[in-house]
């Protein structure tokens, strides 16, 4: 299911139906169980993933990104981002960058974007041991909140719909800023607390002033585009 629907359905949702209803065990779980799939053992586990993931252990968590996430409907999604992002950040891209590292890359989608302007070193980085993103994109695997690269290794980087999954978002957000020479692009759901919701966010942004406060870079843009975040940080 697109982005830009998906954005639209929770917009509905989370705004429009009074909170005892939408948060809901009973309410929600037909959703639950349409998005993934009729499975059973994995709708209780995302049912029950805001209590767990605070002490769950590095392979627990993974196992939830790279296993049980491919049972959603949101894995046959070619991207998470939506059209108003895509095209915001191919424009705005720093014009005297030359190399752009995207962590939390998935299968690729944005860098092959990138790929199109021709001028840039491709990297990207996610959890999974391997990931073959096609000619010119080198893969890196790593930890968003330890990520294996030295002080300022990219001109910009970029990452998309990750930042609300990461339990210590302090720690993945200083190693962002660490690992940026020039930009910074991050890309996050506008998007309400609940308990019950179809994905595995931790984190939550309804406001703008929240995300700014919390990513602190001094110089940067922050614009709601169809109902996601559009960060741009200035590095330096």
């Amino acid at each position: 299911m697109h982005r830009n629907i998906t954005n639209a359905i929770r917009t509905i949702m989370d705004e429009w139906i009074p909170p005892k209803i939408r948060d809901s065990k009973w309410f929600m779980y037909p959703f639950f169980w349409y998005w993934y799939n009729g499975d059973s053992q994995t709708i209780r586990a995302y049912m029950d993933f805001k209590t767990r993931v605070w002490t769950m252990s590095n392979d627990e968590y993974e196992h939830f990104y790279t296993v049980l996430r491919k049972k959603s409907r949101a894995a046959s999604r070619p991207t998470d981002l939506n059209d108003a992002c895509v095209e915001f950040m191919l424009k705005n891209i720093e014009p005297s960058a030359s190399t752009v590292l995207d962590i939390g890359c998935g299968n690729g989608y944005f860098l092959r974007k990138v790929q199109t302007l021709g001028k840039y070193d491709l990297h990207a980085c996610d959890v999974m041991p391997h990931l073959d993103l096609g000619s010119g994109i080198t893969y890196h695997q790593g930890n968003i909140e330890s990520l294996p690269f030295a002080d300022k290794s990219f001109d910009v980087v970029t990452c998309h719909h990750t930042i609300e999954h990461i339990p210590n978002l302090s720690k993945a957000l200083g190693e962002l800023k660490r690992i940026t020479r020039k930009q910074l692009m991050i890309v996050t759901p506008r998007q309400r607390y609940y308990y019950y919701t179809l994905d595995e966010h931790v984190n939550f942004f309804p406001l703008q002033g929240e995300l700014e406060h919390r990513i602190g870079i001094p110089q940067h843009t922050c614009l709601n585009l169809d109902g996601d975040w559009m960060y741009v940080g200035v590095i330096g």
